[in-house]
């Protein structure tokens, strides 16, 4: 019998008060900029980009990312103005502070050493973290529109991560499989 395996990812994700004004920008990309690839998911912050995983180890799967989750605490996130990774992304740029930096690095290393969870592009790029708004379906002539549009206008927010989300692909979009709060709080 054949092994079914479903996508999936970690990420950080906001409260709703963030959450709502990020949907909001994601909206008036999808509406100004024919961009709406972004709303197939809630706001949130990659920290273990996607991956294949046999759906009937998710217990294994679930119990790592609890063990992992519990050791870690609270920390502060800025999402400060836009980014690009031109020519087809545009997202909130996060603050990259040594807490989030050591979560990123801590759960890479982890996912790797428990659970064979390799992503290659991991290995040879600098993590970039961020919110994304649109891409994929963000023509390139759009991109430069909404670039000029975006690249000075400011945006200030704040949150405090206090635990991860487990995402699963269900065929058309991300859900959100399971939540892990962190044990400690500072």
């Amino acid at each position: 019998m054949g092994q079914s395996k479903r996508l999936l990812f970690v990420a950080l994700v906001p409260p709703e008060s963030i959450q709502n004004p990020v949907t909001k920008i994601k909206e008036y990309f999808a509406n100004q900029y024919n961009s709406s690839h972004a709303l197939n998911s809630l706001p949130h912050i990659t920290l273990q980009p996607p991956f294949k995983w046999p759906t009937e180890n998710l217990t294994l799967l679930q119990k790592s990312l609890q063990t992992f989750a519990q050791n870690c605490s609270d920390f502060p996130i800025t999402l400060s103005g836009f980014g690009a990774f031109p020519p087809r992304v545009i997202y909130i740029n996060v603050l990259k502070t040594p807490e989030l930096l050591k979560i990123q690095q801590d759960l890479i290393g982890f996912t790797e050493t428990t659970l064979a969870i390799v992503h290659p592009p991991s290995k040879i790029r600098p993590f970039s973290p961020h919110v994304t708004l649109a891409f994929r379906d963000l023509t390139k002539q759009n991109f430069r529109v909404a670039w000029l549009e975006f690249r000075e206008r400011s945006l200030d927010l704040e949150f405090t991560a206090s635990q991860l989300t487990l995402f699963i692909h269900n065929g058309k979009r991300w859900d959100i499989y399971n939540e892990f709060p962190f044990l400690s709080t500072n």
